[in-house]
């Protein structure tokens, strides 16, 4: 198994997605990229830990590619909008990529590239892709939050 951590706003649909994907064997929301040690929701949520909002996913490369997994993130989010993903904004919502080797990195920077040259979206991609840090998992009723509710989407309007 390999990890790849992601973030895209908010971790209650993005790990609903990754859910669906053949080849992930586990997605569990929590907290990277920050300065405090064991965060909660309200602690990100002040904006001031420098968290981002992530799924850990944990898949099998045999399965289903890194590169793959990084198409479906680009495809489940708009990563040109800057720490913001529709109604929610504040640094925990950014568009982020955190990588655990040098063959992660390149894959995302590659991705990235490619698909700014192609045009992919109306503005400049603005995810960051950075190393991974510890990875702090959510309180247990942020897990399969829209399992648990019978939610199947994130609201938008």
């Amino acid at each position: 198994m390999a990890k790849a951590p992601l973030g895209a706003g908010c971790f209650w649909g993005v790990e609903s997605a990754f859910r669906q994907v053949e080849g992930v064997t586990d997605a569990a929301v929590g907290y990277m990229g920050g300065t405090l040690a064991n965060p909660t929701y309200e602690d990100v949520c002040t904006d001031r830990t420098g968290h981002a909002e992530v799924v850990q996913l944990d898949y099998d490369p045999v399965q289903i590619s890194y590169e793959e997994l990084l198409r479906v993130f680009f495809d489940i989010h708009d990563p040109t909008t800057l720490n913001r993903q529709e109604p929610d904004y504040g640094k925990q919502y950014r568009s982020v990529i955190f990588f655990h080797d040098a063959q992660q990195e390149r894959a995302a920077q590659k991705m990235k590239e490619e698909l700014d040259r192609a045009g992919r979206f109306p503005r400049k991609i603005v995810t960051q892709i950075v190393p991974a840090t510890d990875f702090w998992r959510a309180e247990e009723y942020h897990q399969r939050y829209f399992e648990k509710h019978g939610i199947a989407a994130c609201r938008t309007h």
